[in-house]
């Protein structure tokens, strides 16, 4: 029990103290009380987070993709991407000789796209730092028939065509589909305020482009309420 010093009046400061280490002690021992029944009551919900948190994981592969845009002193603007794959262990390439060390590149390689504010693609250059087969040190060469292409809608089904299987590297052809938004997205503060682009209806070619941007969405409905579908 707290001492009943502890509610009279003009009690000094040992007796405050005193009284305030009582009640601490008091409100442990309840909390102590009330978690010890909870885990009597719940042993399988404690029992599932124990066991979940002794999963344990082998890291088997490491596989990084980095892009970016730049705009150029001669009024054209570049984006690049690249692609590393890394193993934790030691790699014998298959069909060949190679022997990839622990955690040493297995693919290091990557693509640079030159092109100009109406997305059209002026040069391609491929670079290889490291791959696992002579012969991909050439499959750049390959891109160069992406040259005069436009990045634009059906750029992902346009460079698979001209790629796919044996006419260039898989992992470059890859690479380049997601270059296309890249991009984009490189241009998209310089595009700020340009006007909306718009379809042979007069509508917004944004909408209905993704899934924020649906017509039954917020944004629509904030940015252009007239094409607004949703619930009002």
């Amino acid at each position: 029990m707290i001492n009943k010093g502890c509610g009279s009046k003009g009690f000094d400061r040992h007796k405050s103290a005193k009284c305030h280490a009582l009640f601490s002690q008091l409100v442990r021992s309840s909390l102590n009380g009330i978690f010890s029944e909870m885990e009597n009551l719940l042993p399988d919900t404690a029992e599932s987070l124990t066991s979940d948190t002794l999963v344990t994981r082998e890291e088997l592969h490491f596989r990084r993709i980095d892009m970016r845009g730049w705009r150029r002193s001669d009024g054209l603007f570049e984006v690049e991407g690249r692609v590393t794959d890394r193993k934790p262990h030691e790699f014998k390439v298959p069909n060949g000789t190679k022997v990839v060390p622990p955690n040493a590149a297995l693919h290091d390689m990557g693509v640079k796209l030159v092109f100009d504010d109406d997305m059209l693609v002026h040069d391609v250059f491929a670079f290889t730092d490291a791959a696992p087969y002579s012969d991909c040190l050439t499959a750049g060469e390959t891109l160069q028939t992406l040259k005069g292409m436009r990045i634009a809608a059906g750029w992902s089904a346009e460079v698979t065509r001209r790629l796919a299987g044996a006419n260039s590297c898989t992992h470059l052809m890859q690479l380049l589909i997601p270059m296309g938004t890249a991009a984009f997205q490189s241009l998209t503060t310089l595009r700020m305020n340009r006007p909306d682009a718009l379809n042979a209806e007069g509508q917004p070619k944004k909408i209905n482009s993704c899934y924020a941007y649906a017509a039954e969405r917020s944004i629509v409905m904030h940015k252009w309420p007239a094409f607004y579908t949703g619930k009002k």
